[in-house]
């Protein structure tokens, strides 16, 4: 039997769905449609306005996946509707209503359009709950729109994790997806969907109060007096008097002690996930107009958007559009967030990409609207970098907000409001939202969570709520901001206000001027599959990032040395394309097949437009001659060649491999390695020490294949328990001495896996070479090395800098950090040796200590190379590969530094007319690492140095500057003269400068020529 609550909460229901939702509109009306499909990418407004189109009507099916189909609708409001005055009835509103044939998929992750005028002005995007456009009527109530539906299919926005082969246009197919339902004009009764607003905010608040609660009881009993005072058939004529009995209920004020949430419209759209790039300039057009309109309906409304690039877009593609965001900016309505380019991924873009996100984002921002934007906003990256405390501060930003930490697995972030320290000290005011998601829909469910949930009560009394729909765009809603006005102080909710980033961060600070520390990385414990997903789309970002060291650093020294031309233009261009590709579901590997197809044609594209600018640029400095010039575009002397200059090559060659009982020997005075017959290194010494690398009994550099089977997001996750299963690859099929090298071929699946293993002189890398022919699908690769090291931590490159992590378990964090993100190195040591393991490609790892037989333990650090998920990309890594792998043995951090660099720089061979090309930067301390050179943003000609150290130590350095210098500025990263609040210590004068640096701290010098 029901109780007479549930009884209750059952009629109010009903009464919801089928009198006030069925009654919204009094009248609709058929209009006339036309319709003209786009043969193939999507075309502008002029030419498809201009096509042949044919009639058309609801009900027929539409759109085939990633299509365009365009339609012509006509008509005008019926004057039936109108009174003799021609005016329409009180409390009414007419608007057209597209329903594209909305499937139960999310907003966003389906159909969708753009209403277009007649005259070619975009007035509202239409997406399921946000269909009706008032806009397309005119003041005579005519109607003449044109209509740019996308046939985008629903990829999997129920994330059941199937495969499918809808995210390639090649595999989509082409039938007809979509069945139109409706093309109507219609007559919106205001006061029917005012009454729909207030039952429903107290429908809502009822489920969350207790059920012994005075004020539940009251509010059902209001609501079904409610019912009884409207007359079902006659909604609209009595919903004036239901009205009149709830608004004693919604009269009712908050305690004094309710929370307070700032809410904040917001559409995060991902700039690609389920859908390719190009239309993600069309999603954020649809939001942006949608938005638009809602200011214009509700005052009290404002909206915060994130990413240059979209607005960018908008400028680009949609000028009419973004001449209206510049007025609501200005108004302090629209509101630019985040300063980055893109919501990056922070994890792997390395440091000096991360802060040209910042250089580009807020430059953008300054130049379109005039505004230094204050926060970083990353509401769904994957992890957020220890690195980024230091170089958000230092590119001007005081607040950073985050979501995603919510999606932890294990642990629960104990606070919501803290001050976050990075690894060189820096601290940021940071707030991750206790209502747990970056869309909410104002629904009292998510309004009494954000309260309930939030951890820092006592000391603060506030938090921020980002509501609208958002990943596939759409944004906030009239029915969002009606909910928002009836919870502005309500009985049993928390006071909830329309407010802005800054108003909210800014009123948090001043109330909790103490807050807690959170020191280190906050590394999110899901998503740990996407430092290894995509491999192509990881490696050609990587190779982009080098490439624009040297493209800048050999352009800088031309233009400064023999005045060529600085290639400005060209390199920002590439830049912002390579910063897109950073975006939080690119880089991380977890979108669709088109989207990552797109990506390595672009960065193909990169990578032949910077060779041009190297080969021009050192073509203007060293012509063309009988010299064979070593260009060195790392920050460390090698090959003969200083740091950021050239010099005659003295490339060193390999030592030959010697054959020696089941295996070869190579060594060449610094180490000695043993290779056996399955072609693993069972020994790999440092001659000087006489320590051996290799664990007892075990062998480096074994390939070793793990079942790869996530409970869910497949692209996204590694989940603990791929551990359970693993098959050490380590027969062979051949090996042979090739050259300097050992080749060993290893065939498993249906894949092959060729590795070259070679030793130079000189060094003390042993260099794996590796060739993989992947063909496996729900499987993990790794690469082993079982290192003879006891020790409770490892060291791992992040940007500017390194982090020292646990390799045990004692704690429910230690064990679900069981798979870690580097950059181009890991340090495993004691106090007294190390090893390190460089790479060119590879970011996932995972450190871990084995019991070792006999007493003792093993560390064991492993490379993630390649994976095979099925979602959503079911053909994820499938191909050929080619990565490096290094090890060095007896490394201290610096070796470690210097290593990394040097597997991703090659020194550069070329033929010139002169000896050397003297560097422009010279560093005196070896810790001290320059990360870029370059010419100002400006457009000056002053020349950029910036550098930060590299060890984790104190540091005084003396910048040296190999030209004519009229004066040397420290600045932050936007090149900007630093605040006399900066907190490195630098003498400067006009030869360059003398730096003492705090640990891994950041420096950016201004050089005016002289």
């Amino acid at each position: 039997m029901h109780d007479r609550s549930a009884l209750a909460e059952l009629r109010i229901d009903r009464f919801i769905r089928e009198r006030l939702s069925a009654n919204l509109h009094r009248a609709t009306a058929p209009l006339e449609i036309e319709m003209w499909e786009a043969p193939g990418e999507p075309v502008p407004f002029a030419e498809a306005s201009a096509a042949e189109f044919t009639p058309f009507a609801t009900g027929r099916a539409w759109g085939r996946p990633w299509g365009t189909t365009w339609l012509r609708v006509r008509g005008e409001v019926p004057t039936a509707w109108r009174d003799a005055g021609g005016a329409l009835p009180a409390a009414t509103r007419a608007e057209l209503v597209v329903d594209l044939g909305f499937t139960s998929g999310q907003v966003g992750f389906q159909s969708e359009a753009m209403v277009w005028s007649s005259d070619g002005r975009p007035l509202r995007g239409i997406a399921p709950f946000n269909n009706a456009v008032t806009e397309a009527i005119d003041g005579k109530g005519r109607i003449d729109v044109f209509v740019e539906a996308a046939s985008n299919p629903d990829v999997g926005s129920l994330f059941t994790f199937e495969p499918t082969p809808l995210g390639d246009p090649a595999t989509a197919g082409a039938e007809h997806i979509y069945r139109l339902r409706q093309v109507d004009v219609a007559l919106r009764d205001l006061e029917v969907a005012a009454l729909r607003a207030d039952t429903i905010a107290l429908r809502g608040l009822a489920d969350q109060l207790d059920a012994t609660s005075p004020r539940r009881a009251e509010i059902l009993a209001g609501l079904e007096a409610m019912i009884d005072a409207v007359d079902p058939d006659d909604v609209s004529g009595t919903a004036a008097a239901g009205r009149a009995v709830l608004a004693p209920l919604l009269a009712r004020p908050a305690y004094a002690s309710a929370h307070t949430l700032h809410a904040v419209g917001h559409a995060h759209i991902d700039s690609a996930w389920l859908w390719p790039v190009r239309e993600t300039a069309r999603k954020v057009a649809r939001t942006f107009s949608n938005v638009l309109s809602l200011m214009d309906e509700d005052p009290d409304f404002v909206f915060a958007s994130s990413s240059a690039q979209q607005f960018a877009w908008v400028k680009q593609h949609y000028p009419d559009l973004y001449a209206r965001i510049v007025e609501r900016v200005r108004e302090g309505r629209f509101i630019p967030v985040g300063s980055m380019w893109v919501e990056s991924d922070t994890n792997m873009p390395g440091g000096e990409a991360l802060a040209r996100q910042f250089v580009h984002g807020k430059g953008f921002f300054q130049r379109e609207f005039g505004i230094d934007t204050p926060e970083v906003w990353l509401p769904d990256s994957f992890g957020y970098t220890g690195a980024l405390p230091q170089i958000a501060k230092a590119a001007g930003a005081r607040w950073f907000l985050t979501q995603k930490i919510s999606w932890n697995e294990t642990n629960r972030m104990p606070h919501h409001t803290f001050q976050w320290e990075g690894i060189d000290g820096t601290r940021l005011f940071t707030h991750f939202p206790p209502v747990d998601k970056y869309n909410s829909e104002v629904s009292s469910a998510d309004l009494a969570h954000a309260e309930r949930n939030f951890a820092d009560k006592g000391r603060g009394t506030m938090s921020l709520l980002p509501y609208g729909f958002g990943d596939g765009g759409g944004g906030p809603t009239r029915e969002m901001t009606a909910a928002i006005a009836r919870a502005e102080s309500l009985e049993g909710s928390p006071r909830t206000l329309h407010s802005t980033p800054q108003r909210f961060f800014t009123t948090a600070e001043a109330e909790y001027p103490d807050p807690e520390v959170w020191a280190g990385e906050l590394y999110l414990e899901f998503h740990r599959g996407t430092y290894t997903s995509q491999l192509p789309t990881k490696q050609g970002n990587r190779r982009s990032e080098h490439l624009l060291r040297e493209a800048e650093l050999w352009a800088t020294t031309a233009a400064v040395r023999v005045g060529a031309p600085y290639p400005d233009e060209r390199l920002a261009r590439i830049w912002q394309t390579v910063l897109l590709q950073q975006f939080h579901d690119i880089l991380p590997g977890s979108s669709i097949a088109w989207v990552h197809r797109d990506a390595e044609r672009n960065y193909a594209a990169v990578a032949r437009e910077l060779e041009e600018i190297i080969a021009e640029s050192l073509s203007a400095l060293a012509g063309n001659g009988a010299h064979r010039l070593a260009v060195n575009a790392a920050p460390h002397a090698r090959a003969g060649a200083p740091a950021l200059g050239a010099a005659v090559a003295t490339v060193p060659a390999a030592v030959a491999p010697v054959p020696e009982g089941d295996g070869w020997v190579l060594k060449n005075g610094i180490v000695r390695a043993h290779v056996d017959a399955r072609g693993l290194v069972t020994s790999l010494v440092d001659i000087a020490t006489g320590r051996d690398a290799v664990a007892p009994g075990a062998a480096f550099g074994l390939p070793q294949l793990h079942r790869d089977t996530p409970t869910q997001w497949d692209a996204w996750d590694i989940d603990a328990h791929y551990r359970h299963h693993v098959t050490d690859l380590d027969s062979v099929d051949s090996i042979a001495v090739e050259g300097d090298a050992i080749v060993v071929t290893r065939a498993f699946g249906s894949s092959q896996l060729t590795e070259r293993i070679r030793l130079e002189e000189g060094s003390r890398v042993l260099s794996f070479d590796l060739d993989i022919d992947w063909h496996e699908q729900q499987k993990l690769l790794k690469f082993a090395f079982p290192l003879d090291i006891h020790t409770h931590t490892a060291a791992s490159e992040i940007q500017f800098g390194h982090i020292e992590r646990p390799i045990h378990t004692n704690t429910s964090w230690d064990a679900a950090r069981f798979e870690t993100v580097a950059h181009r190195w890991v340090r495993v040591a004691e106090p007294d040796f190390g090893v390190a393991i460089v790479n060119d490609s590879t970011y996932g790892h995972d450190i871990t200590r084995q019991a070792r037989d006999g007493g003792g333990t093993t560390t064991v650090a492993r490379l993630s190379l390649v994976r095979g998920a099925l979602f959503p990309d079911p053909t994820q890594d499938q191909g050929v590969h080619r990565l490096h792998v290094g090890v060095a043995v007896g490394a201290d951090v610096e070796t470690a530094v210097r290593e990394g660099y040097r597997a991703n720089l090659p020194v550069r061979v070329v033929d010139a007319a002169v000896a050397e090309i003297a560097p422009l930067v010279s560093i005196d301390h070896p810790g001290v690492v320059v990360e870029a050179v370059k010419l100002a943003e400006d457009g000056s000609g002053d020349v950029v140095v910036r550098l930060y150290e590299a060890l984790g130590r104190r540091a005084s350095a003396r910048v040296a500057l190999g030209f004519a210098t009229a004066s040397v500025t420290q600045t932050d990263l936007l090149e900007r003269k630093a605040p006399q609040t900066a907190l490195v210590d630098v003498d400067i004068d006009v030869d360059g400068a003398v730096l003492r640096l705090r640990p891994f701290e950041i420096v950016t010098l201004r050089v005016g020529r002289a």
